[in-house]
This record gives structure tokens, C-alpha cells and sequence, in this order.
């Protein structure tokens, strides 16, 4: 390491961060950019531990230690070289992945873990800076076609891996823009899409084909891409939310928040405002989900001045330090704080909904809740309501953000037949192919929901499946099994 002694020199700093008063008042990045010399520091702060664990816990295998060192040399080109050896989009994971490298980290068993998240996204933003990322044209052609159906981080890694390899690459979304969750499901204030069109402009230039409004199963065939293609490869993702069947859910101002989150990027895109738009203006809103997508939600209603948030969560509030039963290197539950959070929201643990109360013509204005206790029996997890335990808060808006339960099955899954597991997600093989020969899965469809640094690193891997598939051999990377 550069600095063997910088872990007992420096503390850990955290990501600036705009300050909350201004942030409020746009849709501008919420996260501002480290100066080099404190950044030095930090990667300073890389032990020379032998063995990194922070590999452990990255799926897409990041050379850690290596590029913090090339970092506190100045040694920047270096680093970018060394970061996209295992990464095609350090700028969406250094902005959007929880850094679960940063909770296996060794300097993390009695000290604060190497801001390792911080450190990639200054890499990347210092190369599209400088200039230093171009296209990266294949000089050899293969013939071979191959349809990726789904734009999001999964279907963009696989693309890149595979054009970049000769292939001839179409990517279908169903949607007006390319992106998926990326494009609509994460707001403008967490990630500005400039830092996704420039990626596809990259894309685009090493001969990446995209079509949008192309909903493969409704207006496009299924029988048509496979007779046209010789590789297919579904990273549609699991876009089926998870309800909440509850007393009233038929109410009006009822919504779940990827009917909520897109209608406000496509504004923030430039679209017109649409006469169905889901406002939180002027209204009490409650955001049932305590996770990433609960706060893009919190954040956004924020912005469009709702006049009170309440955020429940079904769990308890975790504890401000890691318990015996969750040692290091495992992911530490503890309390987090999400920037949209400190914002302005009521957070509102162990509590379940039990209706939505009627205000009147239909529309929702308050909600019924209960505390719950909740039991683990031989690991099955179940929650018990406290008698007496019930109240009610004020509710002109109600955003269900309670995940996700797999890939939509009619369309396209459908039409396929291909073979899914007990959780209705897509059964692959070790090469990433599903029951139907040809037929290729990655990402979320295959996962369930998960994180985009799963999303890309099994992208790649599909890519290496797909390119042995078709040619018998390939030397593209497969960090995941």
C-alpha cells in the first residue's frame, strides 16, 4: 500500500452532501464531489491486510486495494484501467450501490470501514473529466445477433460485454427511453440521467442498437426475436410490487411507487406534466417501506411539497451497533440514515397497516395502524399485532414501497415457457441459460430484487455465457457462478 501507517492517521469522512435547505428546492444531485487531497487520505486509509475482504462481498469482484493505492499515488488513468477491468458502469454503483465491500472491509472489525464507495465514484468522474473513457470498437465481427430484452443495469453490462466482443447487439425497452429502474425508478435528485445518456452515447458508438417503446411478448413477437436472433437474453428485472391487501386499498390516492416515482422523472426529463401526475402537494403523505425505494419516494414527495411524510417500517429499529448474532465480515444491520431522510419524514418502526380509512368520495384520508412484535420460530419470520396498540394518522397520499416479488409472467415469460423456481423467478444454468435452449436470463428476473451491483455483475457473466454459447469459447470475464 501506498501509506501502510494511513489507517491509524486518518479518520473516515463521509460523502458531502449538499446541504438539506438547498437540496429541497431542485432536482439537482444531492451528492457533491470530493476534493483530491482529502480523497487522498481517505484511500490512504486501505490497510495492508493481507487478505481483502471487501472482495468477498463485491459480486463484481472490484480490485479494491489495488485502485485506492494508484488513488493516494495520483496515479488516476491507472485506476480507471483497474476499475473497469470489473466494473462497465462505476459511476451508477459509486452513486447507487450500499457498499457491501465497505461492511467486510478489515478495517472495519474495530475502526470505521475505508470509504471505498467515495473513493470509486471520484475515480470514474475524474476520467469522464479528463476525457480518458472512449468507445472501444471490436476490430473482428462475429455474424452473430444477439436481443437483450430489458434496458436496465443487467441488459447494459451484458451489451457492452457483448458488442464489445463483435457481436451485433439490439437492446428492446419497453419504455420511451432506455434505462429501466435506472432511467425511471431512480429520481433525478439521487441520480442526474446525464450520467446514463453519456454512458449510452458510449454504447451507441461501439454499435449498440436500442429500441424503445418495444414491449417484447405485446407489440413486438416473441416468435419474431427468436427466429431473427441467434442469442436472446432476458434482464427484464422483477417489476411485479408487492401489494397490500388490506380494508380500503381500493381507495382513491392509493399508489405504489413505480406508478408514483416515474411520472416525476419524465418531468424532470422534460416531458409535459401529465394530467394524471401523482402530486404529494399540499398533502399528508405515508410511504409504507422503510428501504431505497421508500426514500426515493420520501425524497420526491419532499420536493414536491407534501405538507407532513410518515415512513413505517414493519421492523424494528435496528440498533446504532452491530449485535452478537451479526459479527463482521456480514453485512452490518444497524440504523442508517438515507439523505432523503434527513430531509424531513416521521420514521415509524414496528408498525403494520390495518386499513385505509375513507375521508369521503372515495379518496383516502388517514390510515389505521397497529404495533408489531415480531417472532422467528426455526426461521420462519411471522409478526403479531400488540392488542390496543392501534392508531390512526392523517393520509391524503399512500405509496406502497414494499419491494418486489419477481418478473411479470404474462408476455413475454409466458409465451417463452421457460422454467421458473418455486419464487416465480427464472431458472438458469450455470451459464446463465434458461429451460428453453438459445434463451439466456440475468439480473433481477433470474435474482429476485437485489442490488445493481448483483445487476451488473451478472450481466457480464450472461455475456460470457451467451459469447461461449455462440462461438464455444470466450474470453470475456465471469465473475459470478
Amino acid at each position: 500500500m501506498g501509506k501502510v501507517t494511513g489507517f491509524m492517521e486518518y479518520g473516515r469522512d463521509n460523502q458531502p452532501y449538499r446541504p438539506v435547505e438547498e437540496r429541497l428546492q431542485d432536482w439537482n444531485q444531492v451528492m457533491q464531489t470530493w476534493p483530491v487531497d482529502p480523497l487522498k487520505d481517505q484511500a490512504a486509509r486501505c490497510m495492508d491486510c493481507g487478505i481483502p475482504f471487501c472482495h468477498q462481498d463485491c459480486p463484481l469482484g472490484n480490485l479494491i486495494p489495488d485502485w485506492n493505492d494508484l488513488v493516494y499515488r495520483g496515479q488516476w488513468q491507472d485506476a480507471i484501467q483497474r476499475l473497469h477491468a470489473t466494473n462497465n458502469f462505476p459511476e451508477f454503483t459509486g452513486t447507487l450501490c450500499p457498499a457491501p465491500c465497505e461492511g467486510s472491509c478489515v478495517l472495519a472489525i474495530n475502526d470505521d470501514a475505508v470509504t471505498i464507495k467515495a473513493v470509486e465514484l471520484t475515480i470514474i468522474d475524474k476520467a469522464w473529466e479528463n476525457g480518458w473513457i472512449h468507445p472501444e470498437i471490436a476490430t473482428v465481427k462475429t455474424g452473430k445477433k444477439i436481443a437483450i430484452i430489458g434496458s436496465g443495469p443487467a441488459g447494459l453490462a451484458a451489451a457492452q460485454q457483448l458488442t464489445r466482443a463483435g457481436h451485433d447487439v439490439t437492446v428492446f425497452e419497453r419504455a420511451d427511453r432506455i434505462g429501466g429502474l435506472l432511467r425511471y425508478g431512480i429520481p433525478e435528485f439521487k441520480m442526474e440521467k446525464r450520467v446514463l445518456d453519456r454512458r449510452m452515447e458510449q454504447m451507441l458508438a461501439e454499435g449498440v442498437v436500442f429500441k424503445t417503446n418495444a414491449h417484447v411478448g405485446k407489440n413486438i413477437s416473441v416468435d419474431d426475436i427468436r427466429a431473427d436472433f441467434d442469442a436472446l437474453l432476458l434482464t427484464g428485472g422483477a417489476c411485479a410490487a408487492r401489494d397490500l391487501l388490506v380494508t380500503g386499498r381500493e381507495l382513491k390516492g392509493i399508489h405504489q411507487a413505480m406508478e408514483y416515482l416515474p411520472m416525476q422523472n419524465k418531468i424532470c426529463e422534460g416531458d409535459a406534466k401529465p394530467d394524471t401526475l401523482i402530486s404529494a402537494k399540499g398533502k399528508h403523505v405515508v410511504i409504507i417501506g422503510g428501504g431505497d425505494t421508500g426514500a426515493d419516494c420520501l425524497g420526491t414527495a419532499n420536493r414536491q411539497g407534501a405538507i407532513s411524510v410518515h415512513q413505517l417500517e414493519i421492523m424494528e429499529k435496528p440498533p446504532n451497533l452491530r449485535t452478537e448474532d451479526n459479527p463482521w465480515p456480514e453485512w452490518p444491520r444497524i440504523f442508517r440514515t438515507a439523505p432523503a431522510q434527513e430531509e424531513g419524514v416521521e420514521r415509524v418502526y414496528a408498525v403494520s397497516t390495518k386499513r385505509f380509512i375513507d375521508g369521503g368520495n372515495g379518496q383516502v384520508n388517514a390510515l389505521e395502524l397497529v404495533t408489531v412484535g415480531m417472532k422467528n420460530v426455526e426461521g420462519q419470520v411471522s409478526f403479531e399485532e400488540v392488542p390496543g396498540s392501534e392508531q390512526t394518522i392523517p393520509c391524503d397520499l399512500a405509496l406502497l414501497a414494499m419491494g418486489f416479488v419477481g418478473p411479470e409472467k404474462p408476455g413475454m415469460l409466458k409465451q417463452l415457457k421457460v422454467t421458473l423456481d418455486q419464487r416465480g423467478n427464472v431458472v438458469r444454468d450455470a451459464n446463465w441459460m434458461t429451460s428453453v435452449k438459445g434463451v439466456f436470463t440475468a439480473g433481477d428476473m433470474q435474482r429476485g430484487q437485489s442490488l445493481i451491483v448483483w445487476a451488473i455483475a451478472e450481466g457480464r457473466s450472461a455475456a460470457h455465457g451467451i459469447d461461449k454459447y455462440l462461438m464455444g469459447r470466450s474470453d470475456l470475464p465471469a465473475p459470478v457462478a
